[in-house]
């Protein structure tokens, strides 16, 4: 049953455990004559990531190309368990739970509450109408229970059960962010509520995976956003449990409501805490140490931040160099900052200076097979949207890249410490303006753009009809 948290990409790791840890326990069956074993499995065994499922059944086969480390270590571990049914009279087989939840979880809900105290929670990536099959954490016992039971009674339901994986769910789908939503709700939290796309999100996420895979030897934590969790998020994934129904004579015991009900009664520790109403850009920029800064609010910390880019405007901008320059400047501190670093001890009056190895600069093959198909991905989505532009016909398309290509090439004309200034400018000054005056400038803005979906409308219309 055990395996680690799926969100660490790490394909060793999970090798280790969930493929020749399952042959350890495999072999230990064999040699001590054990009858019966139950491999607990997943659902993303067959989820590629790409492609939504809807009524999944056990006859699909498994992706060319998984969406992670964890999925395709648990599909080798399952593969390991059906062919080793009949080995020295060892009847096997795997349940498929999926998204188990319930009392005890200590990824799911606390992982929720995390994103909902840093002000993240009320984010949807995608659409929001992904729909999804979750399995009370009692159902999911039950599943096991009726898996042996059924390898123990022997005769021809016992020899049809053997070498056959199995999908359990509530057989109750939901729409994944009104599951989260009723979590959130019933510990006091918001619900989410405001949606981004899917492709602002992934850049973001692998940027996220990429640091952490980078500099995790440094201590950094599990990051909650990665690739491979955003596609989880925005597809649709529900199973049917008519095999296991049949074969096992499973039945979920306990529906969704009341799973949703003991789970988030059992989470009054994670409660939300009634305090002074955090304005709206403070939530935006996650109610901590960002927000603390840009805010003004812990101004040791926001004069520190200030004085640090001031150093860099002055070392790197405030001689007018060309963007090369800069560049050639920023790395020669890098330099620096890497000979002195690997210069110094690895301890200094008990404060320890963890060294960077040569293999952290090595670019493995895999790596290298990734990059490359980030950057065919890129180039196709580029392609596809020159397409619809030649066929002249999709407005709202041609005037989004127009406004993005003007945009750039206005920023294009600004020399790079003019930029500089006005990033820093807006990061350490808007955010406050907007702060003091919110409600103002929301009504401005609300009053504002109905007048410019108007506009906007009447722009596409009458290029339509030329």
């Amino acid at each position: 049953m055990a395996a680690p948290d799926s969100s660490i990409n790490n394909y060793q790791l999970h090798h280790s455990v969930n493929v020749e840890g399952t042959k350890n326990v495999i072999r230990a069956c064999v040699e001590c004559n054990v009858k019966r074993l139950i491999y607990t499995s997943s659902p993303s065994v067959v989820f590629d990531g790409v492609h939504g499922i809807f009524d999944g059944m056990e006859s699909m086969s498994y992706p060319e190309k998984f969406n992670d480390s964890y999925s395709e270590t648990k599909a080798e571990g399952e593969r390991l368990v059906i062919n080793a049914n009949g080995k020295n009279g060892l009847l096997t087989c795997c349940i498929r739970p999926s998204s188990i939840f319930g009392p005890g979880d200590k990824l799911l809900v606390p992982s929720l509450v995390s994103a909902a105290k840093a002000g993240k929670s009320k984010f949807i990536i995608g659409d929001g109408n992904n729909l999804y099959d979750f399995t009370y954490v009692e159902n999911v016992a039950y599943g096991h229970i009726c898996a042996e039971r059924t390898l123990a009674s022997g005769g021809c339901r016992a020899e049809k059960a053997a070498g056959q994986a199995y999908f359990i769910t509530n057989n109750e789908p939901i729409k994944l962010w009104e599951f989260f939503s009723l979590i959130l709700e019933g510990l006091g939290y918001e619900r989410p509520s405001i949606n981004i796309p899917v492709a602002v999100v992934m850049p973001i996420a692998r940027f996220v995976e990429y640091t952490y895979k980078s500099f995790s030897h440094c201590g950094l934590r599990v990051p909650q956003l990665t690739p491979s969790r955003v596609r989880l998020l925005s597809c649709n994934r529900t199973f049917s449990c008519t095999k296991a129904r049949v074969h096992l004579d499973y039945e979920p015991l306990v529906p969704l409501k009341e799973g949703l009900k003991r789970t988030v009664a059992s989470y009054s520790h994670l409660r939300a805490v009634p305090r002074s109403r955090a304005s709206k850009v403070s939530l935006i920029l996650g109610n901590g140490k960002m927000a603390n800064t840009l805010l003004w609010k812990d101004k040791k910390q926001t004069l520190t931040v200030l004085l640090v880019l001031a150093i860099i405007y002055y070392y790197l901008f405030a001689f007018g160099y060309t963007f090369i320059t800069a560049v050639s400047k920023l790395l020669s501190l890098a330099a620096f900052y890497l000979f002195g670093h690997g210069f110094l001890p690895t301890e200094i009056q008990g404060i320890k200076f963890g060294k960077i190895p040569p293999s952290y600069f090595h670019l493995s093959e895999r790596k290298a097979h990734r990059l490359a198909c980030v950057a065919t991905s890129s180039w196709n989505s580029a392609v596809r949207i020159l397409k619809s532009l030649c066929r002249g016909k999709d407005w709202p398309l041609f005037l989004k890249v127009v406004s993005i290509l003007l945009s750039i090439s206005f920023l294009g004309t600004l020399p790079l410490q003019s930029i500089f200034t006005l990033g820093v400018s807006l990061l350490f000054f808007g955010f406050v303006v907007y702060e003091k005056w919110e409600k103002e400038i929301d009504v401005l803005c609300s009053r504002a753009y109905p007048h410019f979906l108007k506009l906007k409308a009447d722009a596409l219309q009458k290029l339509s009809n030329n």
